[in-house]
């Protein structure tokens, strides 16, 4: 008889990704030899460089292949200190700083010893597509803003005020913003402050992973920097995933108040135990390295942006809002949806660029944004041109079809 297996009740407040049916529908394609397009990659299309990977092999000649601590290699730990120091005049003590396999794994083991059942986190949508299920999985709930392009995406501070009140316990703040690539300003950051201060029950977790994927004028300023009087309450995360290159080394950290990252080690140290060593060993070559050896990178990032925004809004009911950052656009495809009545939604518009387009792309309701679609520019712009061609013209044969 065949064996039964019941799955935990926590496994039924995931939610499906909306992208799997587009990921396994262009996996499908490319296996039958269709020239498929992928401008769906949250990561850098760039190798990590040399003098990263050079660490990682001194690391494993010099048989760095154990343990580490489970808040991570003190050599590792001193460079995200000095890091912060430098770069965002925040003063943070080595029992204060976290090293985790990935930022998303901060942000797990954040939840994990934050959230009991009942309590509620406050999200900002569009939003990273795990954050809700990472607070679900904490058995929390989860409120959702909503924020709008017309308005550059700020937040409505009185529905923020509302979110905010018991049993809200945590707040999360993603700038620059994956999918919209916006920054959130310091006079909005401010605002966000005084919102804040009238709730000192909630902790805040500013999601920093792109800071340094940045062209905008104002420079990167997060809410611990501009509000000093509520570093006590913010939990800072970040990682070299984006910013060098390093999505598959898997290396994030956090840094905040002492008692919470050192109960986050403490749910590490059972669950993955550390970090991997050598990784370890190549994030500390990135944090040392000096600016040059990312500039080349975000300098590319910002030709493809300028190439692709306007291209974007040449689409028939499309809007696009300019990235301050990151690798991603955020298109505003509600009208033409509108407008072209045999495409009923983001997720039958994403199926039909790749279908009939040989484009992958992300749909907006993965970000809690129905009517968009994600558009990952980490890829060469030669490219980047001829997947817009290919755009282009199924959206002439669907504007058509909707007249």
């Amino acid at each position: 008889m065949k064996p039964m297996i019941r799955l935990s009740h926590r496994l039924a407040d995931l939610m499906p990704s909306p992208t799997l049916a587009i990921a396994a529908k262009a996996a499908e394609m490319k296996a039958k030899g269709q020239p498929v397009i992928s401008l769906s990659a949250g990561e850098p299309d760039f190798d990590t460089p040399e003098p990263i990977r050079k660490a990682a092999r001194l690391a494993m000649e010099s048989g760095q292949t154990r343990y580490t601590p489970s808040e991570g290699n003190r050599s590792l730990r001193e460079a995200i200190r000095d890091k912060f120091e430098t770069d965002n005049q925040l003063h943070y003590p080595l029992d204060s700083i976290l090293v985790a396999p990935g930022a998303k794994y901060a942000l797990h083991a954040l939840a994990q010893c934050l959230l009991n059942p009942g309590d509620r986190a406050v999200i900002v949508a569009p939003y990273w597509v795990s954050y809700p299920d990472i607070i679900r999985l904490s058995g929390a709930e989860c409120t959702v803003l909503k924020t709008e392009a017309r308005e550059h995406y700020r937040l409505d501070l009185e529905a923020l005020d509302r979110a905010l009140e018991p049993p809200s316990r945590l707040f999360i703040l993603n700038s620059p913003c994956n999918p919209t690539g916006v920054q959130c300003r310091r006079a909005e950051l401010e605002s966000i402050g005084a919102v804040l201060r009238r709730h000192p029950q909630v902790v805040i977790a500013t999601d920093d992973l792109y800071e340094s994927i940045l062209w905008s004028e104002e420079p990167f300023t997060n809410l611990p920097m501009v509000c000093p009087d509520l570093r006590g309450r913010c939990v800072v995360v970040n990682g070299v995933s984006k910013t060098y290159a390093m999505t598959g080394w898997r290396i994030g950290y956090a840094a905040g108040p002492k008692e919470l990252i050192g109960a986050m080690s403490d749910f590490q140290s059972h669950t993955i135990s550390s970090a991997n060593s050598i990784a370890q060993a190549a994030a500390v070559a990135a944090l040392r390295s000096t600016p040059a050896l990312i500039a080349g990178m975000v300098h590319a990032y910002h030709e493809r942006h300028d190439y692709l925004a306007p291209e974007l809004k040449r689409l028939a009911g499309v809007e696009v809002t300019p990235a301050d950052g990151t690798f991603y656009l955020f298109a505003d495809c509600r009208t033409f949806l509108k407008e072209a009545p045999s495409v009923r939604d983001d997720l039958t518009l994403a199926s039909e660029i790749l279908e009939h387009a040989g484009v992958a792309v992300v749909p907006g309701s993965a970000f809690g944004a129905p009517g968009h679609l994600r558009l990952s520019y980490a890829t060469e712009l030669s490219t980047l041109k001829q997947a817009m061609e290919r755009i282009q013209q199924f959206w002439i044969s669907r504007t058509r079809l909707g007249a």
